[in-house]
């Protein structure tokens, strides 16, 4: 079958490989669509925190079962996402209902090979019944969980105010969910391009270009308060670092993306506002379910955040073209 694997940074290649062999009570998915994100980016780029190579990326996945063992849920054809956090279960981070932080996880295309092929044999809890939904919108799934858990860890209540700094894919996403649940969204980025879509597109009015005049607008913005819940999802430790800065006093820092190195934040700023700082990980099957209730009831703009469509067989030749277009580019999804 065919599959398109990272032999090292900046190296892609289109290659052959044997189809899988699925281990008892596994289900045999067709990959249909592969979303790709800032992860498959910095593993392209090689500046992953938790990678080895080579390795066959995707983990935001859109399928198609083809073989399921007798007694399974699902049935042949039936469209599903994919939960690409395999979990063992029984770790402490398990036992606490917290399977996304497991101190054994596997996520398909990071620790271990993931979607970017034709086939997958996948336990059957990796799979997320997505009746409803189109193939595109089933590949969305994942990193619109992302952005589903970040904001169940923030705790928003109905009127907060809350900063989003990075309007990448994972930015956007929590403040869709954070805007469903009642929050005054304000998105932050370095690149005018991308807020300029999130206005024009997602409703996102509120917008700040990050640069040197940054707090003290937003500062303006807020009589001087700042923001209760401010969620980082730039994957950058001077833009993590810089985010404490817009915190209110009482408020939340939530760190949703993650960047090789060391963290350094002011102690007198972290304990004079009393900041609560979290980290968001991956995401959670609640999550999931919260996702696709969404994508089915319409109050996830799915359409405008599907913007780039392409062959998984282009990817070799058209992942570092996407990469230098970042600015116009929010969700490509490539077609197996």
């Amino acid at each position: 079958m065919r599959a398109v694997i990272c032999q090292e940074p900046h190296a892609l290649a289109l290659i052959d490989r044997p189809e899988p062999e699925p281990a008892p009570g596994e289900v045999v998915v067709r990959i249909r669509r592969v979303g790709l994100c800032g992860t498959d980016y910095h593993i392209f780029e090689g500046r992953h925190p938790f990678l080895s190579y080579p390795r066959i990326m995707g983990h935001e996945l859109g399928a198609v079962i083809e073989t399921a063992p007798p007694g399974s849920v699902f049935a042949e054809g039936q469209v599903v996402a994919i939960n690409p956090y395999l979990a063992c279960g029984t770790c402490i981070a398990c036992r606490n209902g917290k399977p996304n932080a497991c101190t054994r996880i596997r996520v398909l295309g990071v620790h271990i090979d993931g979607g970017m092929c034709e086939r997958l044999a996948l336990p059957e809890s990796a799979l997320v019944a997505a009746t409803g939904l189109t193939i595109d919108e089933a590949a969305m799934v994942e990193f619109l969980a992302i952005g589903a858990h970040a904001v169940a860890r923030a705790q928003p209540r109905a009127g907060q105010r809350m900063l989003v700094v990075g309007a990448g894919p994972i930015g956007i996403a929590t403040a869709l969910f954070a805007r469903l649940d009642g929050v005054a969204v304000t998105l932050v980025d370095t690149r005018a391009a991308r807020l300029d879509y999130a206005a024009r597109a997602l409703g996102f009015t509120d917008t700040e270009v990050a640069d040197d005049g940054l707090t003290v607008r937003l500062q303006a913005a807020t009589a001087g308060e700042m923001y209760e819940l401010v969620c980082d999802a730039t994957g950058s430790l001077p833009a993590m670092a810089a985010s404490l800065g817009f915190v209110a006093h009482g408020g939340a820092l939530v760190l949703v993306g993650v960047a090789p190195g060391d963290l350094v934040l002011p102690d007198p700023m972290l304990h004079a506002r009393e900041t609560t700082l979290l980290c968001s990980r991956n995401a959670l099957a609640a999550d999931f379910t919260r996702v696709i209730g969404a994508i089915r009831q319409r109050t996830i703009p799915v359409e405008a955040l599907h913007t780039h469509s392409l062959d998984a067989a282009e990817l070799p030749a058209q992942l570092p073209r996407l990469i230098e277009q970042a600015d116009h580019v929010l969700k490509a999804i490539a077609r197996f």
